[in-house]
């Protein structure tokens, strides 16, 4: 953790100050160094529509991180090239991030619902090397990779799609060790664009420290996350900062197991069921979801919910709809930092 233990809110920030290492790599931070650790800590589990799970280790992350890393090494990838990910919540978007990032590549984290024209603009502007996708996502590329001269290899997780290749298949051969490419905080990591309302879309370049940055509101917002029987989801997709940097790889980095879950359409009676099957102790629900959640009738009497910290963030929630989560959730609710055992941090 980056925040130190504290009484007080007063406390914490009076003995708080960053320590930024001179060598660091997101890859490693997140997976292989709990997999030198605890190997078979549990990082991530998936949840099919059908209620089918599959969990992982990091030792498993770290397996599947470097066989895909050498994947890309032998397809010519080098440091500082750019690799897509255009995939939902799935096993292959964890260590398809955490394979570019130890590889010292650059990732461009891609929504699957973008159309061809964003896609396009997006795969052009950064000259991605490579784009990780699905069935959908490829036969989107297939359409655009005469205007993306950079983009040689689409490898697809659902098995070979036009010309996209079988990611499954082609890692199979490949070693499952990997040395890490050495890169200090500064080094490039990971490129978001903005959203495009004034103009083009931006690219924002971000390093290895982008992880740290996020840390501290991150642990803030779950009143320091991390603690024993955490685990976290959230319906924020992981192309998006929410998902990606808020949850996916600051709960990696922290040790909690990580929920992922693939809803062909968000419902808010599937989200309390999944927070109660899974028994979800840590959840960022945008407020679009929450507004949805609370068009449910008597949720807390029809679930049985284990809950320590709620977080939501983007826009205001008001009054109304932070009275319904005290009440539906049993939190505290406190807008910097929660001194209770159960809190909702509303940013």
């Amino acid at each position: 953790m980056l925040l130190p233990e504290a009484e007080s809110y007063e406390d914490l920030i009076s003995r708080f100050g960053w320590d930024i290492p001179d060598r660091f790599n997101i890859g490693v931070a997140v997976c292989d160094d709990w997999a030198a650790r605890e190997p078979e800590r549990e990082a991530l589990v998936f949840v099919e529509e059908n209620g089918d799970t599959a969990s992982y280790s990091y030792a498993d992350l770290r397996r599947l991180s470097s066989q895909l890393a050498n994947l890309f090494r032998s397809r010519g990838v080098q440091p500082g090239d750019r690799i897509g990910v255009l995939l939902p919540q799935c096993p292959e978007t964890a260590y398809a991030h955490i394979a570019a990032l130890k590889l010292g590549a650059i990732t461009i984290p891609l929504f699957t619902l973008f159309g061809e024209e964003a896609l396009e603009y997006r795969l052009h502007d950064s000259g991605a090397k490579v784009v990780v996708t699905d069935r959908s996502g490829a036969a989107k590329l297939e359409k655009l990779r005469d205007a993306l001269p950079e983009l040689t290899t689409v490898f697809c997780i659902d098995g070979e799609d036009g010309s996209a290749l079988d990611l499954a298949s082609h890692m199979a051969g490949h070693e499952d060790m990997f040395r890490p490419f050495d890169t200090g905080p500064d080094d490039p990591a990971v490129i978001i664009y903005t959203s495009g309302t004034t103009g083009q879309p931006k690219g924002a370049l971000h390093g290895h420290r982008v992880l740290l940055g996020h840390l501290p509101g991150v642990e803030m917002s779950h009143d320091f996350l991390g603690q024993p029987g955490d685990r976290i989801w959230t319906p924020a997709d992981w192309a998006w900062i929410g998902g990606l940097l808020d949850v996916l790889m600051p709960a990696l980095y922290l040790g909690v197991p990580v929920v992922a879950c693939r809803f062909r359409k968000f419902t808010a009676e599937a989200a309390f069921q999944l927070l109660q099957d899974q028994k979800i102790r840590n959840t960022f629900l945008p407020p679009t979801a929450l507004k949805m959640m609370r068009q449910v009738e008597e949720p807390e009497k029809r679930w049985t919910l284990n809950l320590r910290s709620v977080a939501s963030g983007g826009e205001t929630l008001g009054a109304e709809l932070i009275d319904w989560g005290r009440r539906t959730f049993g939190l505290t609710i406190n807008e910097f930092y929660g001194q209770t055992e159960c809190n909702m941090i509303v940013s």
